[in-house]
Parts: structure tokens; sequence; C-alpha cells
């Protein structure tokens, strides 16, 4: 049942009164539902349509309320260009190589472009020319070049473009001999990229949505389609959809060579099933498994021999194979078996099989041959993340290691020498021998003891006075594993620590810690964040006043939930993108497909009251508890998690009575969940948040 009443009010005042800012006024709504006979007031469900003046007028007047406050911080500006000079270095990723033509293919930021352009070489140590630059798609960096792919012949390049951060995608193609774009177009793909067959390459995509709605509205009807070089979209042949599940997941996988076709079916569970077809002749599409409980993910055809990753029977995930006469899932065999270790890459390479899996959140990398016997275990400078990039016929290999000290770093390694050769190391105004990363493990409050990094400048006294910078994500199977982010510096090099958790929910440990995070045991996330802070505090690292808070989407529910939980153990939250209305997240765009991690109001009353109990947006306080200062931050594009989530949460936040500290939201524009955000927007938002959180936790900038 619902409700509505009332007319928007006008919006109000930024002033400050007593130390104290002075917010928008929204008017409450009543606007009501019923829950298993539970009335749950909705009064800001009005901010749900962001297409309406009234909403587009909060949206303006919130932006100059943030922006006033972050302009009153002193050394704002000074941090920003501290941020520019450190981000201001040549980036260049991994090369892959095209097996047909032998060119090689790389991308590379000269330092502040605001994407990353892609380059074609003749050979490896051949002259580098710009192939594409999605810094010409548009004039303020807003289009973004989200993913490419290369006929496997080596004559076309298919690319697909991003506008303002969202998830809709259009595909284009490059004709490589001419660098001329043909007239190819596709609209409105989604979670697809381009696998090539013959003349022409497969891609997922939905209907066009309604004019209006593109951000908002559900998705159904994911269809995998086969379109014909030269052809209009319009005589593109479906080749897949399954109306009986409208809202699930399609996409497609063309081995390299184009002897199979395989169909995921995913979404509404943990995991998908798989189909496949032969591409000769008139081969009818197979269903290989039939549960949704596992992951199926073919990586490689060699032969007569499909090799898939997968963790069915297996929750830290084991290498399978099976024929392409017998593909059906009761043929499959052990290639490399379950390990104590989470398997969390599969790559083939020179005849070998290289596996990356995940030991207390870090890397390690190991060569197998063919049949999974190990050879050897790729040395790596410390504990990182680490990912190779090569073909199964080429014996050339490269890989990238990062780590929180060690800048993303790309090394040539010689298979079967099992020999690393540094390639290139990026030149950052930045000592890492001045700075210690540790891994402590914590106990979270029913006893599992948690990994978390610890970074900080060497010979800082932990004397409990220091700003700490806490991160976690905890969902979906997700580890969050070393990397290196010059946004960090910053902060750590003015006296604080940047700490990092491996939370329950998350895949570190496998499957059965990813489903100690979910559904009614999605206490245990929250649980585990609030056993960092305490571990921080009580080891002397700081104090509560001096914990920032911070995460995004998943991680931004988390911040959320935590400070509603503990507002005593933080100084300042940076809750981003965050999934914050955990009642109705179900009703946009893809939020149905997170049922598997969270559940929905509407299953039943056990799982309606679990989720209402922690719903960040249902349980602010509003009896004069003192909360941290919170800056919200979302965009008018994201499409993933709709910026109503952070609106809402916003107004609610700002109405209750929480104390002084500031209750903010800054609200990007033309920008979504966060990929393909130009670095401009990129450099202003961190140094916004930051100039926030340092400015909240009493640092200074020096």
């Amino acid at each position: 049942m619902v409700t509505t009443t009332g007319m928007l009010s006008a919006i109000v005042g930024c002033e400050t009164k007593n130390g104290k800012l002075t917010y928008p006024l929204a008017e409450r709504q009543e606007v009501k539902d019923d829950y298993f006979g539970k009335t749950v007031a909705d009064p800001y469900r009005w901010l749900e349509d962001d297409t309406t003046s009234q909403v587009a007028d909060w949206v303006e007047a919130e932006n100059s309320v943030t922006q006033a406050y972050i302009a009153r911080i002193p050394f704002r500006d000074a941090l920003k260009n501290r941020l520019t000079e450190l981000y201001d270095y040549e980036k260049i990723g991994v090369p892959f190589k095209n097996k047909k033509s032998g060119k090689y293919y790389f991308y590379r930021n000269n330092g502040l472009q605001n994407q990353s352009v892609l380059y074609e070489k003749p050979t490896l140590d051949g002259e580098a020319s710009v192939l594409l630059d999605p810094n010409t798609f548009s004039d303020d960096g807003t289009v973004a070049l989200a993913g490419m792919s290369i006929s496997n012949d080596g004559k076309y390049l298919a690319y697909t473009v991003s506008r303002s951060g969202s998830d809709w995608h259009e595909i284009y193609v490059l004709e490589l001999a001419t660098r001329q774009k043909t007239a190819d177009h596709i609209q409105w793909a989604k979670f697809s990229g381009a696998d090539w067959h013959g003349d022409g390459f497969y891609y997922s995509a939905y209907d066009a949505p309604t004019a209006g709605k593109e951000f908002s509205n559900v998705n159904e009807n994911h269809k995998i389609y086969y379109h014909r070089l030269g052809t209009s979209q319009t005589a593109d042949e479906l080749v897949y959809e399954n109306r009986q599940y409208p809202k699930r997941f399609y996409s497609a996988w063309v081995d390299e060579d184009e002897k199979t076709f395989f169909v995921s079916e995913s979404g509404e569970g943990l995991g998908n099933d798989l189909y496949m077809k032969t591409l000769h002749g008139n081969a009818p599409l197979v269903k290989l498994t039939d549960n949704f409980d596992y992951e199926y993910n073919p990586v490689e055809v060699i032969g007569n021999d499909i090799y898939i990753y997968t963790n069915y029977k297996a929750p830290k995930y084991r290498l399978m194979k099976t024929t392409i006469d017998r593909p059906a899932l009761e043929n499959w065999t052990d290639v490399v078996a379950e390990a104590q270790d989470v398997l969390n890459g599969v790559s083939f390479i020179g005849g070998k099989i290289i596996l990356t899996y995940t030991k207390d959140a870090s890397t390690h990398a190991f060569v197998h041959t063919l049949d999974g016997r190990r050879e050897h275990e790729v040395a790596l400078p410390t504990f990182g993340s680490v990912g190779f990039s090569g073909d199964k016929d080429d014996k050339e290999t490269f890989y990238v290691f990062t780590s929180f000290t060690f800048p993303s770093t790309i090394y040539k390694y010689d298979i079967d020498l099992n020999k690393s050769e540094k390639y290139l190391a990026p030149d950052v105004k930045f000592n890492s021998e001045e700075y210690v990363t540790e891994q402590v493990f914590y106990p979270s409050k029913d006893g599992t003891k948690i990994p978390m990094f610890i970074t900080y400048r060497k010979g800082l006294k932990l004397d409990g006075s220091n700003p700490v910078y806490l991160y976690g994500y905890g969902g979906f199977n997700i580890s969050l594993s070393p990397s290196f982010s010059t946004f960090r510096i910053p902060f750590i090099e003015n006296g604080g620590i940047y700490a990092q958790a491996n939370l329950r929910g998350g895949g570190e440990y496998g499957e059965a810690w990813h489903l100690a995070g979910t559904k009614l045991h999605k206490q245990n996330v929250f649980d585990d964040f609030i056993a960092a802070a305490e571990y921080l505090i009580s080891e002397k690292y700081t104090v509560a006043q001096k914990i920032c808070v911070a995460g995004g989407s998943n991680g931004g529910l988390l911040v959320g939930a935590v400070v509603n939980q503990r507002p005593d153990l933080f100084g300042a939250a940076l809750p981003a993108v965050g999934v914050m209305d955990m009642l109705r997240y179900h009703k946009f765009t893809i939020g149905w497909n997170w049922a598997s991690d969270y559940g929905t109001s509407e299953d039943n009353s056990e799982m309606f009251s679990y989720l209402y109990a922690y719903s960040p947006l249902h349980n602010i306080r509003n009896d004069g508890t003192a909360y941290p200062a919170v800056l919200v931050t979302t965009a008018d594009h994201d499409d993933r998690v709709v910026p109503a989530h952070s609106f809402k949460y916003t107004a609610t936040l700002q109405a209750a009575d929480t104390g002084s500290a500031p209750k903010l939201i800054r609200i990007e524009t033309k920008a979504g969940h966060g990929a393909g955000k130009p670095l401009s927007k990129i450099i202003d938002e961190y140094a916004d948040e930051y100039a926030f959180a340092m400015f909240n936790l009493k640092m200074t900038l020096k």
C-alpha cells in the first residue's frame, strides 16, 4: 500500500547558524508501504524521480551547500595541486598481441589525460602510433573507451563507448589497415563485449528503454545478437533470448579458433548456467549445466578440449576439462583440483597454464603443464596483486604487479626459465622506501580472524594520535587485494594511516567466506568492520575521533550501516554511490540481481525484518546522538546504484538530530558509478573527499 500527499517544498537556506550548517529543506510526504503488517514511511520517495525539476533544484541546492563548505577548507586547493602533481606521470598498460597480425597493443596516459589512449606497435620494440584516442570523443572527457576486441584475422577493432559513466554502451568498428571507422554502430548494449566470429561479432543488448527512464527503470529481456559487418543493427540476427526469465543476463563467448560458441546465463543466483554449440554446420545450442549455485566459466579451447574455471562443488575453485563432443557437466574432470587457497585466475600462455591464487588476500602465481602438473612458482616482489597477458600459442608473456607502496610495474616473463625482467616501471614522485605495509589478523565479534593491511610512514609513533583512513567492501565474492594509488599519498605523507580490511562477504577465502557475509549473515560484515576500528584503537594506532571510514557501492552500504550502529567510533565517513535503501533497491535498473547477496524485503517477513534492521536509510538515529562528519558522493548518471539511494539517505540524515558535524552530499554531473570517469573529475572528487576527511580529522597539509 502506497499513499502520497503534499507538495514539494521550496529549497531554502545554506547558511550557518550557531556553528551548525543548515541544509536545503525537503518536504516529508505521506508515503507509506506495508511489509508483512509493518508500516514503513518513505517520506522522500519523490527524490527517486531524478527527471523532475524539483529534484534538479534540490540537487543544485545541495551541491551549493557542499561546495561552499569545501571551499572554506584552507588547504583544499593545495591538496588538489598535490594530487595533480602525484598523478602526473606516464602510465602504460600491459602490452597484448594479435596473433594473426603480430602487432602489439597497449594503453598509455601521458600523465593528466582524461582518458587513456590505445596505441599500436608493429613489433615490441617498434614505434608506437595512436590507434584510438577517447579524449577526442568529447570536449570534457566524459565519453570513455569502455572496451575493445580485435577480430581474429587482425583486420578489425570493435570498441565500446560509455557516455557520462553509464552502463549503457555503444559499439563501433575500426578498420585497422586504414584506421577508418566503418558505418557499423550498435546502441543499447549493456554488460557486453564484442565476440568475433567470421565477418561479424556477437553482443548483448536490451530493447531501447523508455525515454526519460534510461537510468532508473528495471532492465528486462537481455538478448544476444549477431552483427554482420556492413549491415544495420536492425538486420542483426537474434541468437538467444529467454523470455521465461526476463531479468537474467545473457553473454556470449567464442574461442580464439572460432570452433565453439558459449552462452552464459546469470542473475537471480550466485552463479550461472552454461550453454554451448559448435560453430560448424547447424549444431544445436546444448545446455551443459543446471544449477545457479555455481560459476562455470570456459577459459580456453585447445584441440578438442574445453577448459572451465569453476567453483562447482569446490568453494575455492578449480580448473576442469571436458571435450567438444562430450561437453555435459557429468563428463567434466579435474585438471587442477581445489586447493587450500582460492584459485582466482587462469591464463593459457605458451603451451602452459599460469594459475593465480589468493592467500590471505595476496596473490601468488604458479606455472602448470596442460595436464595440471605444477612446475614452479613465479617469484613476485612482495605481497600484492598480479595479472598476466599472453597467448596460448606464444611463449611471450607479460605481467603487471602492484602493492600498497609498489606502483604498478610491468615485467616480461620467460615462462620456461621462470625468469622475470622489469619491462616498464612508472616514475612516480613518491619514495616507497619511506613507507611500510604490514598485515595483521584481528578478531571480529564472533572471534573470526579478519585480515587487514596497514600502510604508513616508517617511524610513525603508535601513540593513539594518528588519523586513519579505513576502507572496506565485504560483498559479492569480491576480494580487496593490495594495490597502489597516488590519491592515498597526501593522507599518509601527512601522518595518516591507510587501513584496508578484508571482510566477510568478499572472496578472499572462497565461497564459505562470501556466504558468511550474505543475507541473514550480513551483520557479520558490519561487525568485521567495526572490529577493525576497535583493533586500530586498542593497538594505539589511533583514537575514535581520528578514523575516517570509507567505501563505495556495497561499501557505501557498509559505511552507512556502521555509522548508524557505532557513530562513536568515527570522526568522518565517506559513503560513495552506496546502496542505502535496502527495502527498495531491487526496484531499480539491475538491483534485483543483488538479491543473491542481500535477499529482498518481499521474500518473507524474516528477510524483511533483517534488512529493515540494518538498512542505512531506515536506521538513522534522531535522538541527539552525535554522528561523525559525513560526505555522501554519487553521480547523476549512475545506473548501477541509482542516485536515489544517496538522495533519500542524505535528506533523512540532514533532517535528523545527529549533532553539529556536517552531513553533506556531493553529486557529480555527467558521471556514473565510477567507470570511465575523466581524470579531471576524479582529481576534483578525491580532492574534495580527502580535504573533507582530513579537515574533520583535524589534520593539516604540510
